[in-house]
């Protein structure tokens, strides 16, 4: 079973999307098996990361921003903006997907483990993720 997973993002940065996906396990057949995310874009990534103090997520994006910076020299790939480059590069440093196993219907995740969808461009817009039961 494949679903398709529409999710709205307002710019860059980390967005939990644990209580999308949820609800299409919960829904599946299978009681049990591999939940596996990907999503079908080359500037925004998937990522499992702690679900209980945002200053996590912070810090990450603090993190990878000045890893990542946008306006270096190096650069070519800029048609789209001072983003574009550096979404490709963050999205080719962490994940397109993720397989997470459930049971009973339900994600095996950690206790404070959440899925996010990690933005890495500017402009709003939407991503699609796909779900594989």
């Amino acid at each position: 079973m494949i679903e398709r997973v529409s999710i709205g993002v307002k710019g860059q940065g980390l967005y939990p999307i644990t209580r999308q996906i949820a609800p299409v396990v919960g829904a599946a057949a299978t009681r049990e098996g591999l939940c596996t995310l990907f999503i079908r874009h080359t500037s925004a990534s998937l990522l499992i990361q702690e679900n209980y103090d945002d200053s996590a997520r912070v810090d990450l994006e603090n993190w990878f921003n000045r890893l990542v910076p946008e306006n270096d020299p190096l650069y070519t790939h800029t048609l789209e903006g001072p983003d574009d480059m550096p979404s490709h590069i963050k999205a080719a440093l962490t994940a397109t997907q993720l397989s997470i196993p459930y049971e009973n219907n339900e994600l095996l995740l950690g206790t404070w483990q959440g899925i996010y969808l990690w933005e890495h461009r500017h402009h709003p817009g939407r991503r699609e993720v796909l779900v594989h039961l």
